[in-house]
């Protein structure tokens, strides 16, 4: 019998669909026909779980959906972490590293009325806008200025129903987390990547394991997707050159065709009054997401310095 290998997870209806998925792609690939007893979920309530009644800025930014599984892994109660990837810090704790990427899923955002899928254009004059995300905030009031962001978070349901109540006029949800659930918001369109660029690494699913874990990263190897891996490499890099966080309205979105990866990268002031945005296009001889991830690096160092006082000034008083 194979296992048991525990995989730590958030307990939220979407960080355990995704773990499923990755959990039913183990058994599969390895000729498990009972998944539960080799690759046991272990659900646990993060940090950014908990906080509910502000943006996650306030209470510290990125790392609160991970640490309780970085510490599960480091205690040696799991083998396996599932993360968002949107939601992982560039730099992991000393002892874990990524082994795995899933396939990536559409990383657009849904903009989402109580009538059904909107677009920023057609939104009422001075409609409330739900969000807790300061990238989309920024995004947003730079196409409408006339929005009334409020905080809104919580999951999908928690939205939909604030959305009926008419707490809010629309909020913004990511396509790749409504296709996992199964919802029919799924298929809806996406808005328009020249008016909100994903964040980076959205709708990709990563696995974190212990730096050394030798059969644990031999299990993931059938799992793991190049092509995004590559992808969200780069993106991150970013993130790397702009010193980024939850505090820090940046985006990024990168695709590969062949060797050739185009990278856009863009930031924003909170108020959304001042946008930068950069594209360029590297040729990787290799399929390598360290050579992705320089390239990130690089393009977000451009970035910066094209943005001069006026960007670091933005991204010192978010710091």
């Amino acid at each position: 019998m194979l296992g048991p290998f525990p995989i730590a997870t958030r307990t939220s209806p979407l960080a355990l669909a995704q773990t499923r998925i990755v959990q039913s792609g183990l058994a599969d690939a390895h000729g498990v026909e009972d998944a539960e007893p080799a690759f046991p979920i272990l659900g646990l309530v993060t940090t950014g779980d908990q906080i509910t009644d502000r943006a996650l800025l306030e209470a510290g930014g990125k790392g609160l959906f991970t640490r309780e599984l970085d510490r599960a892994q480091l205690a040696g109660e799991a083998r396996f972490a599932v993360h968002s990837m949107k939601d992982v810090p560039t730099r992991l704790p000393e002892g874990l590293v990524l082994a795995c990427v899933l396939p990536r899923e559409d990383p657009s955002d849904v903009l989402l009325t109580a009538n059904g899928a909107g677009t920023l254009e057609s939104l009422p004059e001075g409609a409330r806008l739900g969000t807790a995300s300061l990238r989309r905030q920024a995004q947003a009031l730079h196409v409408r200025p006339d929005l009334q962001v409020s905080l809104l978070r919580g999951n999908v349901g928690t939205r939909m129903e604030k959305l009926k109540s008419g707490a809010v006029d629309a909020t913004f949800l990511a396509k790749a987390g409504l296709r996992r659930l199964g919802r029919p918001e799924g298929a809806w369109p996406g808005v328009s990547f020249d008016h909100l660029l994903p964040a980076p690494a959205q709708g990709a699913v990563g696995i974190t394991i212990r730096e050394g874990d030798a059969e644990a990263a031999r299990l993931l190897e059938p799992l793991h997707d190049l092509a995004t891996a590559i992808a969200i490499a780069a993106e991150r890099g970013v993130l790397e050159a702009l010193d980024g966080s939850c505090r820090t309205p940046l985006a990024a979105h990168a695709v590969l065709d062949g060797a050739n990866l185009t990278l856009t990268c863009e930031a924003l002031s909170p108020d959304g009054s001042r946008r930068w945005r950069m594209t360029d296009t590297t040729i990787l001889p290799d399929a390598d997401p360290g050579a992705a991830r320089l390239a990130g690096i690089a393009l977000g160092k451009r970035l910066r310095a094209e943005g001069g006082a006026a960007l670091e000034a933005v991204l010192g008083a978010v710091s």
